[in-house]
């Protein structure tokens, strides 16, 4: 231990194998292969925050180049032991790949490897967040990492092992440190605790623990917080711990989540707004009710231990109680629901306010499933004044009814025969969805979907890119729905016919161009030359284009542009006038929408610019509403009984 550290991290990072917790296997596989003298060229060590792979470097280095060997463990402290400690020795080199990432450092590196050790074994390279290297740094490296020289030993440390090159791992010797288990990380903080002369109550250590997620490095720092948070002579307890941590007692979470079952939603608000005025944020209550919900769900095939003391004897007992009065659908419902939450959160400015409603949904959400609960046990419709005879008799006979039917099959198959319907092919089925008022599939079968074969009950299809992900079982269970009948719906890699939109565009297309060709069209192109044709009728039974008598159209187009000539005359003399604000503005607009004119009261005139304009813009809406229903009406007057069909005439 480094006694004149004040920091505790510092103070008790191990310095030997021996003082290291949790990491046994590692400690011991990589002694066995010091004593038989099979040493890797490189180690790496992975794993998350604080769980000692800087430190166990630093160990591995001592027990390479301590002269006393491997047996010793350097109990009696050496020269090369005290400058590696203090990251002085000169064949011992720590570098921080975060900070020097480059080819050209890397470079450095192995320049400098070329001389050999001048104090002791090794010549050792000890890289932290050796991911940090650059694609060219690690290029740069492979060589000399494959084939050092005999004094060359590399050490290197990471986080996150993904992002370094296969072809780098593969020289190495590779060890994943695994977090701390809970009890070991206890009893390791507890001592220390001890050493410092703290008073820290169990409890709060616990907490310190579950909040380290096992990293001692962590735990530590938490620890050194604790112990400088309180006087000396005052004790550190949870209720103490979770405020310095921010951290709120589990069981107020417990009772939040019982009084939600019960549907008290005052209380539940209540409960909660104490949770969130001690300081904790909307997602770590979120995080912890997600928690929670797992406990409930899963408590049965727990015991306190594997809570990672996030739970104490009496919330460990009091949510197995609760847990067997629950039904689990309801759990794994309100985990769904709280996942999205989490999301939501993220949206919504105020999140204590989304956090609020997320907690009233759930007590909806759990009447609800109590709802459908007593609607599906008919027992509980039985009247309490039956006695048990009545009961039983009654139970008897709704079960005897049940069996009959299962016995009498062909009483239902009669029924739904009646229903069948007959498919037999893509139009039918288009058709039967717009009966059925099933205008999402149709929808999608006449948009995004391109039949290959249409079968006995198979359909062989193809699809673009928007068909929604839903259409295959929502397609099956309505053939089925309907038909009576399983139906095979295929994906096709052949190509398949063009969808059905596609198929009328086409045919309308054709149609129009059809017409484009002939005479009447021409003749219509003559007397309107700014006409243009838009649309044609189809004659459903026979689908071709209904040529009519265009003679009589043209009559009544004629007709109609001299009548939309007076109309429009009769237009631009119209005058309506707008007003707001109690009379204060007045203004009048011509047929054409233009200003007439405008007058605006004299105590209008002291109000501020922008409430006078306004008032001139309400009053301007006030008479175009006006106007338009006016020019409505005249337009209407001249073409009541008019009309060309598939033209669009520009008026």
């Amino acid at each position: 231990m480094i006694s004149n550290s004040k920091v505790l991290a510092l103070k008790y990072r191990p310095q030997t194998f021996d003082d290291l917790i949790g990491q046994n296997v590692v400690a011991e596989t990589i002694t066995n292969s010091i004593k038989a003298d099979k040493i890797p060229n490189a180690y790496l060590f992975t794993g998350i925050r604080g769980v000692g792979k800087t430190t166990i470097a630093r160990i591995v280095a001592k027990a390479l180049n301590c002269p006393k060997g491997i047996e010793n463990k350097c109990k009696d402290k050496c020269d090369n032991c005290d400058a590696i400690t203090n990251s002085s020795h000169l064949d011992v080199l720590e570098m921080d790949a975060a900070s020097k990432t480059g080819v050209d450092d890397v470079r450095e590196l192995i320049e400098f490897s070329r001389y050999g050790p001048t104090s002791s074994k090794f010549k050792i390279f000890i890289i932290d967040e050796v991911h940090m290297l650059s694609k060219q740094a690690f290029n740069a490296l492979l060589k000399t990492l494959e084939e050092p020289p005999q004094y060359l030993k590399f050490i290197f440390a990471t986080t996150e092992v993904k992002k370094i090159p296969v072809t780098v791992i593969s020289r190495c010797q590779r060890f994943d440190l695994s977090r701390i288990k809970s009890l070991e990380l206890f009893e390791f903080i507890k001592e220390i605790k001890d050493k410092e002369n703290g008073r820290i109550t169990d409890d709060a250590l616990k907490l310190i623990v579950k909040i380290s997620e096992g990293s001692v490095r962590d735990a530590l720092s938490l620890l050194d917080r604790a112990l400088l948070s309180l006087d000396k002579d005052t004790e550190l307890n949870l209720s103490s711990a979770q405020k310095i941590f921010g951290f709120f007692d589990k069981s107020q979470l417990i009772d939040l989540f019982e009084l939600i079952f019960q549907g008290n939603e005052p209380r539940v608000i209540e409960i909660y707004k104490k949770i969130y005025d001690q300081g904790i944020e909307p997602k770590v209550f979120i995080n912890d009710f997600l928690e929670l919900l797992y406990y409930f769900k899963n408590i049965n095939s727990l015991n306190l231990e594997s809570t990672n003391f996030s739970i104490n004897d009496n919330e460990f007992k009091k949510i197995k109680n609760l847990s067997n009065q629950i039904d689990p659908s309801t759990l794994i419902l309100f985990w769904q629901f709280t996942i999205s939450t989490l999301d939501e959160i993220n949206i919504v400015s105020n999140q204590n306010l989304s956090i609020e409603m997320f907690l009233i949904r759930l007590i909806h959400l759990s009447s609800m499933k109590k709802k459908n609960n007593i609607e599906r046990n008919p027992q509980n419709e039985i009247p309490q004044e039956f006695d048990k005879e009545e009961h039983s008799k009654t139970i008897n006979q709704i079960k005897n009814i049940t069996q009959e039917e299962k016995s009498n099959p062909e009483i239902n198959t009669e029924i739904k025969s009646e229903k069948k319907l007959l498919i037999n092919s893509l139009e039918d089925l288009i058709e039967i969805c717009t009966n059925k008022k099933e205008i999402k599939l149709k929808y999608e079968l006449e948009k995004n979907v391109n039949l290959v074969k249409f079968e006995n009950n198979r359909i062989e299809i193809t699809f673009n890119d928007s068909l929604d992900k839903s259409f295959v079982k929502d397609l099956s269970s309505k053939l089925f729905e309907w038909t009576g009948q399983r139906w095979i719906i295929t994906f096709s890699q052949l190509k398949g016919e063009i969808s059905i939109n596609q198929k009328k565009k086409k045919i309308k297309q054709n149609l129009i161009d059809e017409v484009k060709k002939s005479e009447v069209y021409k003749d219509v192109l003559k007397n309107f030359p700014d006409a243009e044709l838009v649309d044609v009728n189809l004659n459903k039974k026979k689908r071709n284009f209904l040529m009519t008598d265009f003679t009589k159209i043209i009559d009544k187009a004629k007709e109609l542009e001299s009548k939309m000539k007076e109309s429009h005359q009769k237009i631009k003399e119209i005058r309506v006038e707008g007003v707001s604000g109690t009379n204060s503005v007045r203004l009048v607009l011509d047929g054409e929408g233009e200003m007439q004119s405008i007058e605006l009261s004299e105590q209008i005139m002291k109000e501020e610019k922008t409430v006078i304009e306004d008032l001139i813009v309400a009053a301007h809406n006030s008479a175009k509403s006006k106007l338009k229903i006016k020019t409505t009406e005249e337009i209407s007057k001249a073409t009541g009984g008019l009309g060309i069909p598939g033209f669009k005439w520009p008026l």
